[in-house]
């Protein structure tokens, strides 16, 4: 991979920025020089918490937007060189409220690429999900592996499907009008700024505050369950790779390639805090709302590694350590 454009003097749009993945873009944006970031948010689901840290740097622009308003996008686009479209619904206020999460993810990502059309942006970059996979059950997931909605719950079929919806459109974008795109599948994100939205990561939360309050920490049917745990520091190199490299048009798997069941997450949480005579409790799976739920998942990484030349430098062990130091210090 080479480095094909330079971060340095750029111009760049967040939507969805007052978000945990967005907040660490803006960090690696402006060590990189970016002349300005513009972060554009609802705050229907962003905090302002999760970006007070970058407020006052006069490069950071914070503007109260929202995708489904296409006026809005064509203003905030105009001199922009790049767009990180991290604005969307989630599974969890997927389930909570369909219809405006449908179109928050499809027609709001229309607008996104109209926008960059019309304002002539360079490329974009989509956070996509590695819930496009669904419930597969193919040995190793690459990029390549179809979608299967079989034994999901709804919730995760109109999410998985509205992100495939997403990748469709950069693509169309990109043939119709040359707007160059990468399409990141994020596998379960978390770290510092950890929001309790995302499905997966928020066990980790839960998890911390359980032990660091003397309580034993609750695992879900039998802690065979894994995720792939990517560190959201990763995630947002990720996102920087795939903007400036040569290397474009393409989806790709942003993930560790290492399946962490919710046995060893729990077990990394009561060594960090030393607490290992807190036993585990078991508890019957009711969750109303979660992504696919599986024993082995195997997802390969070696496409973003080729293609952007990205690869993970944080282990489960050493993020979770990491997030637990950041909510330490907030407690």
């Amino acid at each position: 991979m080479t480095m094909g454009y330079s971060i340095k003097d750029a111009v760049y749009v967040i939507t969805g920025g007052a978000s945990l993945i967005g907040s660490h873009i803006a960090d690696l944006l402006l060590e990189g020089g970016a002349k300005e970031i513009r972060l554009l948010d609802n705050f229907s689901l962003g905090t302002p918490e999760t970006i007070a840290h970058l407020l006052d740097n006069p490069r950071i622009k914070l503007i109260r937007g929202d995708i489904l308003r296409l006026n809005e996008l064509i203003d905030v686009m105009q001199g922009v060189d790049g767009v990180f479209s991290l604005a969307g619904f989630l599974t969890l206020p997927m389930s909570q409220n369909p219809s405006l999460g449908i179109a928050v993810n499809t027609i709001g990502m229309v607008n996104t690429l109209e926008a960059c059309r019309i304002a002539k942006v360079r490329r974009i970059i989509f956070s996509s999900s590695v819930s496009t996979y669904g419930n597969s059950t193919a040995d190793v997931i690459t990029e390549d592996v179809p979608f299967s909605a079989a034994g999901l719950q709804p919730a995760s079929i109109l999410y998985s499907t509205s992100k495939l919806m997403g990748e469709g459109l950069c693509a169309q974008y990109a043939r119709t009008y040359g707007i160059q795109f990468n399409a990141l599948r994020f596998s379960s994100v978390y770290g510092e700024r950890q929001h309790w939205r995302a499905v997966n990561a928020v066990f980790i939360a839960q998890t911390c505050e359980k032990v660091r309050a003397g309580e034993a920490p609750v695992i879900i049917g039998d802690g065979s369950e894994v995720h792939d745990y990517v560190y959201v520091t990763d995630v947002a190199a990720a996102c920087i790779d795939a903007m400036t490299s040569d290397s474009h048009g393409h989806v790709l798997n942003i993930c560790t390639g290492v399946d962490t069941t919710l046995k060893q997450v729990v077990e990394i949480v009561l060594d960090a805090y030393g607490a290992e005579q807190l036993k585990p409790v078991y508890q019957e799976d009711k969750r109303a709302v979660k992504s696919a739920a599986t024993d082995k998942l195997n997802f390969s990484r070696a496409k973003a590694e080729t293609e952007i030349g990205w690869t993970p430098k944080v282990s489960a062990d050493a993020g979770i350590r990491r997030y637990i130091a950041w909510a330490n210090a907030r407690a």
